[in-house]
């Protein structure tokens, strides 16, 4: 059974471990190291932060960043989301971010966009299983490790939040 609960700081341990996890698959992040959760969570929004529990632990995680600081951004967001490596492929990222969705709409988010490296083929898959689409590339935006990657920009407009 998958439990869908708001993420706190004592889950703090687990995440960053799932996100160390996401950071040595070489295609998730430009980050190479994990911060500490001070910076972390300055970094990210403090509603809509959620985790997935299944067999007691934390299998994945979902958040949201600002975009801009500007008032009249204040509904679109950025989703970060990692799946643990022992429960990928089982639903649990769908979950976390139908979730997210949901709950981002009560906080009224119109517009929820993500950068995705291309190689990773699982998260462009998850982004529109939930209803985001492509919206371009930027191309050789960040170099990791030497390497020049491009990232994929996705976005999911609401049908409910911000048609008027």
């Amino acid at each position: 059974m998958l439990i869908i609960r708001t993420m706190d700081s004592s889950d703090w341990n687990q995440v960053s471990n799932i996100y160390k996890e996401g950071i040595e698959t070489g295609m998730a992040t430009f980050e190479t190291i994990v911060p500490s959760y001070e910076k972390w969570d300055s970094a990210h929004l403090k509603n809509c932060r959620f985790v997935a529990i299944s067999k007691k632990e934390i299998a994945g995680w979902v958040i949201l960043s600002a975009v801009s600081g500007r008032h009249v951004y204040r509904g679109v967001a950025e989703v970060t989301v990692y799946i643990g490596k022992n429960y990928r492929g089982m639903g649990i990222g769908k979950a976390l971010m139908q979730h997210l969705i949901l709950e981002s709409e009560k906080e009224g988010f119109w517009t929820l966009q993500s950068g995705i490296f291309p190689s990773n083929k699982a998260s462009l898959k998850l982004h529109e299983s939930v209803g985001f689409r492509k919206i371009g590339i930027r191309e050789r935006v960040g170099n990791l490790k030497g390497e020049w990657i491009d990232n994929v920009l996705y976005e999911r407009r609401s049908t409910v939040v911000g048609i008027k």
